[in-house]
């Protein structure tokens, strides 16, 4: 019996967000990983698992060394004028906790997931719609009022109108007459709420 002495040529491993694995040998760059893939970015797992999406894609000739976990994912595209008024919460982190590359990938996932939904579900501005309506009535500087009514009584005044238009017209005249002037009491309500702040 002899001794041999053999080593084991270690791999890089890319999970993408399925669970498929590839297995990558050394030297390997992030670029054999993206060929397949176009769109996708390369994440390490060390970052993600510190960072979250906020993590930074590996450059496409950046080295994949043997050994270590990296995630391939498809990144949501930023948006060419980011908005800070309606910016996500930022992400509290808890420590170095041990999970899997599996809990991380369902991390991310789910965290991708819930980025993508709130920049579809972000509400537009009112200026920014009237603007964008093209006709007579965003030249005539028409303006939207948000109105909050009970179900019960939009109902009621539903029933009471024999037409879409009437109801509006109902919801109007309720409108001007909570307050003749909308723009007015709205700033006095604002300045009100400055005098308390001041008085405590």
């Amino acid at each position: 019996m002899g001794n041999s002495i053999g080593g084991k040529r270690r791999t890089a491993k890319v999970m993408m967000i399925d669970g498929t694995t590839l297995r990558l040998k050394a030297p390997a760059q992030a670029l054999d990983a993206l060929r397949d893939h176009p769109g996708f970015a390369v994440l390490e797992s060390e970052e993600v698992k510190r960072v979250g999406l906020r993590a930074r894609p590996l450059d496409p000739d950046a080295p994949l060394k043997p050994g270590k976990l990296y995630f391939l994912v498809d990144l949501p595209r930023a948006d060419p004028e980011p908005d800070h008024r309606h910016a996500s919460p930022r992400r509290a982190w808890s420590g170095a906790l041990r999970v899997g590359a599996r809990e991380r990938l369902e991390s991310l996932m789910l965290s991708r997931r819930s980025a993508s939904d709130m920049a579809l579900a972000r509400p537009r501005s009112a200026a920014a719609i009237v603007a964008a309506e093209p006709g007579p009535a965003a030249d005539a500087g028409a303006v939207r009022i948000k109105l909050r009514l009970p179900k019960s009584q939009v109902a009621k005044l539903m029933e009471e109108s024999r037409d879409a238009a009437e109801a509006a017209e109902r919801i109007m005249e309720l409108c001007v007459a909570a307050s003749p002037d909308p723009i007015a009491a709205s700033g006095n309500a604002k300045a009100e709420r400055k005098e308390v702040r001041s008085l405590d």
